[in-house]
């Protein structure tokens, strides 16, 4: 099972979010600034990497705060988990430094997020931002005992 990183970037009680294109999945939807976390390395490390390489941001390890975790299981059955954090500070101007997989980087406020967002990513968001831990997405409701009827057989 792998994981990937998902940064709630804020300023001015505007979110930042991403236009993807040409990635090969979730194309023409909007997503947070995110990306895989390696094997051999952290994931605050990843965060830390993909706001510098997707938006031109400095992030510290240390200033970013999970507030989301979301298990989730795509339509071929794999799952992962999504771990959203939200820095605490962060420097420079965001400026889209992959053209060819974003088509832009743009502001929303929470309460208007664009109805093209991948789903998953607005679901998790949308919790993270009531405070919620965590969440799950794509699995099968969870199989349940039937009722007792209380008769004895």
């Amino acid at each position: 099972m792998y994981a990937n990183v998902h940064l709630i970037l804020e300023r001015d009680g505007q979110l930042l979010l991403l236009l993807r294109q040409n990635t090969g999945y979730a194309d023409g939807q909007y997503a947070l600034v995110a990306g895989y976390v390696d094997e051999g390395q952290s994931s605050t490390a990843a965060a830390v990497t993909e706001a510098r390489e997707e938006a031109g941001l400095d992030l510290c390890a240390d200033d970013l705060d999970l507030v989301h975790i979301t298990h989730l299981q795509d339509e071929r059955g794999e799952s992962r988990y999504g771990l959203f954090f939200r820095p605490r500070t962060w420097t420079g101007q965001p400026v889209n430094l992959e053209p060819q997989y974003c088509a832009g980087l743009h502001w929303f406020r929470p309460d208007d997020l664009p109805t093209t967002m991948i789903p998953y990513v607005r679901h998790a968001l949308t919790l993270a931002l009531q405070g919620v831990p965590y969440s799950e997405w794509g699995f099968s409701p969870p199989h349940r005992a039937p009722q007792d009827s209380g008769a004895l057989q």
